[in-house]
Order: C-alpha cells, then structure tokens, then sequence
C-alpha cells in the first residue's frame, strides 16, 4: 500500500432504528454476537489492515463507547505514534457545534486531519458487520487515479431504500448515485466506506461547509461530487450487515448460528480483537439442554437454550426455555420463564413463569410502526418483568421499567404495546 493513511470511524449516530437498544447508548456501541461490541470490527478491519492511525468521531451517548475502546489496547491501537483518538464535538471559538451529518462531522475535524497528514482518508461506518481487507481498495482506489472510491455491494431489491444506490459504467465509475431512494433503477449499494484523497476531500469540504450547516455524505457531497470528479466504485462480495435496524441486528446475530455461519468469527487469519471482560467459564448445568447457540463467558445454563446468543454473565435458571433470542449482559432469566422471539438488553430480570413472546407475530406496535413489526420482544436496559406475567409479541419494554410498571396489565401486556416507566 503505497501512502500513508488515516482511518475515520463515524460512530456519534443516534441509531434511532434500534428502538430501546440505543436509548443510552451509542449504535456502534451495542453488543453484538455474544461478546463484541458492533465497532469491534470496524477496529479490528483497520488493524488487520495494517491500518493503525484511526480517528473516531462519537456524539451520541458516548461514554459507553469511550470505556470500550480506551486506549485501544486490545487493537493493539496504544501507541505513541498513530493509534485511536476518541474525536467529540466541543465548543470553540467559532465553527463549533453539534454534528450535524457525517459530512459535517469530519469538517469539524479537519484541523485533526491536516495534523496527522495521510495522504489517504478512509472514512468508516462504526455500525456495521463484516470482515473486509481495506488493503485491496485502496489499491482499486490507486490503480483507478480516483478522487474518491466508494466500496459497493448487491443487495436485495426490497433493501434498496435504505442505502445510496449506485450505477456504474464497464470501468467502475459512478455515473449516477441516489440516497436512499423510493424506486431504485439498481440494487449496487454504497456500504458507507470510502477513499479519498486527503487534499482533495478538504478543499472539497471547505468549499461546501459554507453553504449549509448540515452536510451529509450520502445525501449531499457523494451526490455533487459524480457530475465533477473521478468517483469509481469497488466491489465487495464478502458478507456484510448495516445493523441500523431492529430487523438488521437481529439476523446478523442469527446468521452466526447458521451451518457454516455467514461470518467466521473463528478465524485465526482475521480475528475480530474486543475488550474481554474477566469472567468464569461457561457453566451448563446437569438438567441443562443447549443446541445451536452461543455462549459467552460467565453464562450459566440450567435450563433450556436453543437457537440463541448469550452474552457474558447471564443465567438461565432451571425450568427456564430461551429459543430464538438475543440475551445481552447479566440479564436473569428465572424459573420457569418462557423467553421466545426476544432482545433483553442488560441486566434485564425475567421474573419465574413469566412469558416474554407469546401469540401470533402480526399484531403492529403502533407506536413503533417502522421499528418493531417483525414479531420479536425488545426489553431495554435495567427492566424487570414480574413473575407470571405475559408479554405478546412486537411489544416494546423501556429501560428501567419496573415490576410495578405493569400492575395495570393484568397480568398480560398485549401484542403491539409499548411499556414505559410510570
């Protein structure tokens, strides 16, 4: 790799389409498949890239996100020449404020940028899934003497208006690109990775900051930029997730307990790096029955899992059943309880014999109309669900909601509610 270069890792999003899982934290904050945080693999891309000068930009509840990363030990990104640097907006003198757009974020950083002169920019998504080599398009990015080079996939037809589509000519080159568009005349996706050359991406960017407050790379610069200059497109054909969205998280989560699994996270070659937690072995019990799941650390098991991930710390007690669900963090679920077609965040306390995702899945949550209708139970943070209580299908349990939260429900929280603390 001919030049030096410099990775940014946006991950300030708000991550609105994860419901309670990003009510206090960060998307690329969210844990994911038993132990990782979702930003682990952007991190452990740019290190097994031999990429180790990485910038990330954080807004939104960003303490999280902090602790996790530190000095970036477990990344091998602790060093006294390049390594992470934690990026949050900060008040000045002037040309401060909140970020306003992705463009905008990396305008308020440019000061950051010119300090470290690479002579390339990877701008990055902190909240998505995959193991990619950024080596190979950086190389695509030389070979093609681009200004900036998109990393593309395929996706599917009914996916198209969530991303930025792309159509190019026989030479790679963008020719037409659309944010997140209503009818897609393709279903070539941009992945939210690009290459810039760095001169080129500030004198770009200065020119532009002056005429909004608000910038956006899908929405705004990528756009502006195909009519002008030298944007190719280089295709990606391993497996990767935007986890933006309830549905998104939850069959990437499924996808590593497919035979073989969409992404081997037991590779040698390419090892997804985290921040371990200092937990026991993982603890089965004599009556316990596991199949199709994945354990973590610290997890004890004395009851039923099947078709599962479980995060470090959680108990399932005797008698309890847990298919076909995400449990995170130090959750309990107790005695007896029924735990079906679920996401518990941390900490989250199933009260013995209740039933988190009983009835038929097509009952909407109303007021979550786009977030939570595809039949799973999102609990937040902290909740506690009272013994013997059921709950239905798509509802939603705010974090910290209490056993005393749901006396007004009888005994039974309907299909399509959304329970917040009273």
């Amino acid at each position: 790799m001919s030049g030096s270069v410099l990775a940014m890792i946006m991950a300030g999003g708000p991550g609105k389409g994860l419901s309670v899982l990003t009510a206090r934290r960060a998307a690329a904050s969210v844990p994911f498949g038993g132990k990782y945080r979702v930003i682990d693999f952007t991190l452990s891309n740019c290190v097994n890239s031999n990429i180790y000068n990485v910038g990330v930009l954080t807004q939104y509840w960003p303490r999280g996100l902090n602790d996790h990363i530190g000095v970036g030990k477990p990344w091998d990104l602790d060093r006294l020449h390049g390594g992470v640097h934690l990026l949050q907006p900060y008040l000045g003198v002037e040309n401060t404020s909140w970020q306003r757009g992705t463009a905008d974020a990396v305008i308020q950083n440019l000061d950051f940028i010119q300090e470290q002169h690479p002579d390339y920019v990877l701008l990055l998504a902190g909240d998505h899934i995959y193991k990619m080599d950024y080596r190979p398009l950086i190389h695509f990015h030389l070979e093609k003497s681009a200004d900036v080079t998109l990393a593309v996939r395929t996706v599917p037809k009914y996916e198209t208006y969530r991303f930025g589509i792309v159509r190019v000519d026989p030479d790679g080159e963008v020719v037409e690109f659309q944010e997140k568009p209503r009818w897609a005349y393709s279903t070539l996706a941009s992945m939210g990775i690009y290459v810039f050359n760095t001169d080129f991406l500030i004198d770009r960017l200065m020119a532009q900051r002056e005429k909004s407050p608000g910038l956006d790379f899908g929405r705004d610069i990528i756009p502006a930029m195909v009519s002008r200059d030298k944007v190719y497109a280089y295709h990606f054909m391993g497996y990767w997730a935007d986890v933006g969205t309830v549905q998104s998280y939850w069959e990437a989560n499924q996808a590593l307990l497919a035979t073989p699994p969409a992404l081997d996270l037991h590779d040698p070659e390419w090892v997804v790096h985290t921040k371990s937690e200092e937990r026991p072995a993982v603890y089965i019990g004599e009556d316990a029955q596991v199949a199709d799941s994945l354990l973590s650390d610290g997890t004890r098991v004395e009851g039923i899992v099947e078709r599962s991930v479980l995060s470090p710390g959680v108990y399932v007690a005797p008698g309890a059943v847990v298919k076909d669900a995400i449990v995170l963090n130090d959750a309990r679920i107790g005695p007896g309880a029924i735990v079906e077609h679920a996401i518990l965040d941390k900490r989250v306390v199933v009260g013995d014999g209740a039933v988190v995702g009983f009835g038929k899945p097509d009952v909407p949550n109303v007021e979550e109309p786009e977030i939570v209708n595809i039949g799973l139970v999102l609990v937040g943070k902290d909740a506690g669900i009272p013994s013997g209580i059921r709950v239905g299908r798509n509802a939603v349990i705010h974090p910290d909601v209490a056993p005393d939260d749901f006396q007004r429900f009888e005994g039974e929280i309907p299909a399509g509610t959304t329970v917040r603390p009273l």
